[in-house]
């Protein structure tokens, strides 16, 4: 299967304006793959990506501690208590107190630690790779119809995610549950990405991008969807 062609289609079918992500990981550090240089915050390295940079990426290129922990990268255990209890994020503002960051916490996703070494990054449509997740930013009419198409022959239902990182929500958890995933962001990812106030993002699981995009390409030619 062409991955390549497939975004190249999914672009031509929704009318994309941001060219969709794709995201693989790898026990090893892959061949024929430039390394980023320098480092990025995870929700960082999608936007690269969206901006037709393919690169991988190891812990040392990861600039944020969430990135890292829920991308699999590094085991929270590893982490100084204040970051493990959340304490760090209530000055923030993104939690009233610690209680609430461990409450949460207990509904992220995250990747198992310890088990991949490096993420690979690009655009879907130059992607020589077979991703695991495809990360889309767009607009709500683009985004109701992936969830239409994923339904279309087998009536499956995407997920809502909630105010997790995006490393978490529109990654790990499509990765994990290997559902259609769509949400909004965070505060902190919608602030280091090109994201405008009326976008929204939606995640796929790489297996299910065939079925959708020939889904989308048939609903083309019925009433509600030409």
């Amino acid at each position: 299967m062409d991955y390549r062609e497939l975004g190249e289609k999914l672009n031509e079918l929704l009318r994309l304006e941001n060219e969709p992500a794709a995201i693989k990981w790898s026990v090893g550090d892959p061949r024929n793959v430039e390394k980023e240089e320098g480092k990025s915050r995870f929700c960082k390295k999608l936007q690269k990506a969206m901006d037709g940079e393919t690169f991988y990426a190891t812990l040392e290129e990861e600039e944020c501690m969430g990135g890292a922990r829920y991308s699999g990268l590094k085991d929270m255990r590893e982490y100084p208590a204040n970051v493990q209890s959340g304490a760090f994020m209530v000055p923030k503002g993104l939690y009233k107190s610690i209680p609430a960051v461990q409450r949460s916490r207990e509904n992220e996703t995250y990747m198992n630690p310890g088990i991949f070494n490096a993420i690979l990054f690009a655009p879907l449509s130059k992607a020589e790779f077979e991703p695991d997740v495809i990360f889309i930013v767009c607009n709500p009419k683009q985004g109701m119809e992936i969830l239409h198409a994923n339904a279309y022959d087998s009536g499956s239902h995407g997920i809502g995610a909630d105010a997790a990182p995006v490393c978490s929500s529109m990654a790990a958890t499509p990765y994990m549950t290997g559902k259609v995933t769509y949400g909004f962001g965070d505060v902190a990812s919608r602030q280091s990405m090109n994201i405008n106030p009326e976008e929204i993002m939606v995640s796929i699981p790489g297996s299910d991008l065939p079925r959708i995009v020939s889904n989308l390409g048939e609903m083309r030619t019925k009433m509600f969807f030409k």
